[in-house]
């Protein structure tokens, strides 16, 4: 992975005309900076931490391209810079044999993209922002939502620019937004499926109004108006079971999700909803919260060959990848707080 530059966005010009040449013109990796109106104070964001989430990445190239001035001081993070142009073009996570970047923020700082990690960090702490928005896609159908550590105003308020639910998440993944928690207010905003202009469109609004904004002080109304789930379990397919996606027992597979579980994003699940299906092997699931335990059978059940929940659930960044549902996870579970 290529070292961090850092490049100051002074002539509008200089920018290339595509997302995709304007990647390769950071050449890797950058830290980007943008004189705002009010030069005493900066603002972050960070995107494409996922090569396969541009929907960031093309809402800033549109801005500086159309001149987009920012209220205050930006500096921006443009992260999976070299996943994302392996072709195909933004299908990658990560590069292959290479960590999840967005895994990367604890230390120790050592090997290539922790360093990297490191680097950003002292980056953005030495910036010292009023706040961070991390931008990111979904790989399945969702409303768009944020996430965040920490439930209170200032993060209830940057999630309101952009979406109407927040998932308050305690689990430690090693995120940036993990990193940055108790520095300045800090979110992830997840813009919807990677590849819609939906979501492209999504993240240019709401940059345009987190960037825009002269203060950051929050809006009572909009505040109130958030949905607030947590408690978040991960749901995972077990090392070597053989899993699938389809509509139907798919044969060889150990486990089968349905082809369109991703519709069920952010939507109660009641007990005895169908899942998937299983071959009858050994269990396949492995869910696991803030605690460590596997709670995969208090969550799911088998009836005959069929697979449903247990008990009411709200799954969140549902995907039907069967690369990411492996490499990464299958989905979250997540609660309403108080519930």
């Amino acid at each position: 992975m290529s070292r961090l530059r850092a490049i100051e966005i002074d002539d509008r010009d200089r920018i290339p005309h595509t997302p995709e040449d304007f990647l390769r013109w950071l050449g890797g990796p950058a830290i980007l900076r943008v004189p705002g109106r009010d030069g005493a104070r900066t603002r972050a964001v960070s995107t494409l931490l996922h090569g396969n989430e541009p929907s960031g990445l093309r809402a800033l190239h549109r801005m500086l391209r159309e001149g987009f001035v920012p209220a205050v001081d930006l500096v921006a993070f443009i992260g999976s810079v070299e996943a994302a142009l392996s072709p195909p073009v933004f299908s990658r996570r990560a590069l292959p044999d290479h960590p999840d970047l967005n895994r990367c923020f604890a230390p120790p700082f050592e090997q290539a993209e922790r360093a990297l990690a490191g680097q950003v960090l002292d980056q953005l702490r030495g910036a010292a922002p009023e706040a961070l928005v991390d931008v990111h896609n979904t790989t399945g159908h969702t409303p768009p939502y944020g996430v965040g550590t920490i439930v209170a105003d200032p993060q209830l308020h940057l999630v309101s620019l952009f979406a109407s639910a927040y998932v308050h998440s305690d689990l430690r993944l090693g995120t940036l937004v993990e990193a940055t928690e108790h520095e300045f207010p800090s979110v992830v905003i997840e813009c919807g499926m990677a590849g819609e202009a939906a979501s492209d469109a999504l993240a240019k609004a709401g940059l345009e109004r987190y960037l825009g904004a002269g203060d950051l002080e929050p809006i009572r109304e909009a505040v109130s108006g958030i949905t607030v789930v947590g408690r978040p379990i991960r749901v995972n397919i077990r090392t070597g079971a053989r899993m699938a996606f389809g509509d139907a027992p798919v044969p060889g597979a150990d486990i089968t999700i349905r082809s369109d579980i991703d519709g069920e994003n952010f939507k109660p699940m009641p007990r005895g909803a169908v899942v998937g299906w299983l071959s009858g092997g050994a269990w396949p699931l492995w869910a696991v919260g803030v605690e460590g335990q596997d709670v995969s059978r208090d969550l799911f059940a088998a009836r005959g060959e069929i697979l449903e929940t247990r008990r009411d659930i709200i799954p969140i960044m549902m995907t039907t990848d069967p690369e990411i549902a492996l490499s990464d996870c299958l989905f979250y579970v997540v609660f309403p707080e108080g519930g």
